[in-house]
């Protein structure tokens, strides 16, 4: 009974205080006021605006009637066409059998920590749920420090000054690119400087690719490529393939992290037995991919392409640094040149000023304290999603795919999030 109260407390210590995700917060907070008459610009959850791919949600019709509990790392025709996706798009092998499918790449990511026994190593800012997922666990997080002026990238003289401190340690580092929350992401000369220290320390490199396919360009370049030996590459249908609510997420293991494989394969056994059986199917037409969805693809990362950087030329001429994304839907500005004048209106804090912006103007978005940096820092990450993706896409299509999109087109079809920057602009310079 003294061992059972002394775990209870320990669990205890793990989960007390830890508020719901952020993102789903705003998100939660944001459909309240909604509810309440309430114009509220929704930049705060980080949700694909697009739709599934036509094709895509006719393979998940077709196969309503699997029913049956499918094999723990995931239906082998799913394997092998997360596999082939890799070769395709990146030259890299996999043996189908070194795939893991879960319910959600985030899972997947929990699970991983639970598994292993190292400590967790995050470039700040990041995603919200990195950190705290570690703290439930129990596991120590080590922050690594970036700067704006170096786009919020992790460098390999950091990562190396960590690592000097104790050789031998175990250690996870999560490379996120393009990255949530500032839609930054890095050159090839990048990932081999990153992927030499990462090999010399053996580190394990968690790749949170989930953004690759929206990099701008097309041109998205794994670390793994670099660092076969160590990387596992995360991915999904959340982002690309606009299928958040699905919850399916991948994780692809080199053969020489087969033994952690397995050691996530046990205890995906005890905890969500299988990953939903119509998804998996369907997630095979997903990666095996199509003209159609190569198409719908280059649709979304111009639209998206074309959006961030009239939001960052406004918030630029506004006076807010802004470094401009390669990549996702996502913008993290720093409004530090506003310091004084803010707290002339009694704000010092990115909390306070996201709290009286969405007061104020409806604007709903996240401080960069939710994404490891500090609070008094006054950055903040700006989700570009509140558009009719489906619509959008339409209007895309009566133009050239040869060009980029002009200015005009977001101002006329992702016009929401358009006033919501004008309304942050003229708030900020009242």
């Amino acid at each position: 009974m003294k061992q059972y109260r002394q775990f209870e407390r320990h669990l205890n210590l793990n989960v007390r205080g830890l508020p719901v995700s952020a993102t789903l917060g705003i998100n939660e907070l944001s459909n309240q006021l909604k509810t309440q008459n309430k114009e509220v610009y929704k930049l705060g959850l980080g949700q694909s605006p697009f739709p599934v791919p036509e094709s895509v949600v006719e393979e998940l019709k077709i196969n309503a009637h699997q029913k049956d509990y499918l094999p723990v790392r995931g239906l082998p025709a799913l394997q092998e066409a997360v596999a082939n996706y890799y070769q395709r798009t990146q030259g890299l092998y996999f043996d189908p059998e070194n795939i893991l499918v879960g319910p959600g790449s985030k899972e997947l990511m929990f699970i991983l920590q639970l598994s292993y026994y190292g400590d967790l190593v995050i470039p700040t800012p990041s995603w919200v749920s990195y950190a705290p997922q570690a703290h439930i666990i129990g596991r120590h997080v080590y922050w690594l420090p970036t700067r704006s002026d170096n786009r919020w990238l992790l460098t390999p003289q950091e990562l190396e000054k960590l690592c000097k401190k104790d050789p031998s340690k175990p250690r996870i580092v999560i490379l996120n690119y393009p990255n949530n929350p500032t839609g930054c992401s890095y050159t090839e000369t990048e990932l081999k400087e990153l992927a030499e220290v990462a090999s010399y320390y053996n580190l394990i490199l968690l790749s949170d690719e989930i953004y690759g396919e929206l990099n701008f360009n097309g041109a998205h370049v794994s670390i793994a490529k670099y660092y076969p030996e160590g990387t596992i590459i995360s991915s999904g249908l959340s982002k690309w393939c606009g299928a958040g609510g699905w919850r399916l997420g991948t994780f692809t293991f080199p053969s020489s992290l087969s033994w952690l494989l397995e050691g996530m394969a046990v205890v995906s056994s005890e905890t969500f037995t299988a990953t939903s059986a119509p998804i998996q199917y369907a997630a095979v037409r997903a990666f095996n991919g199509s003209p159609c969805i190569e198409l719908y693809l280059k649709q979304s990362r111009r639209i998206l392409k074309t959006l961030s950087h009239s939001v960052c030329e406004k918030l630029t001429a506004a006076g807010v640094n802004t470094a401009t994304p390669q990549g996702a839907f996502y913008i993290f500005p720093d409004f530090s040149a506003f310091r004084d004048k803010l707290a002339q209106r009694d704000i010092h804090t990115a909390s306070d000023m996201c709290e009286r912006i969405l007061a104020e103007t409806g604007v709903a978005f996240l401080p960069g304290s939710e994404f490891g940096r500090p609070d008094s820092e006054l950055t903040a990450r700006l989700a570009l999603v509140d558009f009719d993706g489906t619509k959008t896409l339409i209007k895309a299509q009566t133009h050239s795919l040869d060009k980029e999109l002009p200015k005009q087109f977001v101002n006329d079809n992702c016009s929401r999030i358009i006033q919501a920057t004008d309304k942050l602009c003229n708030w900020l310079t009242q």
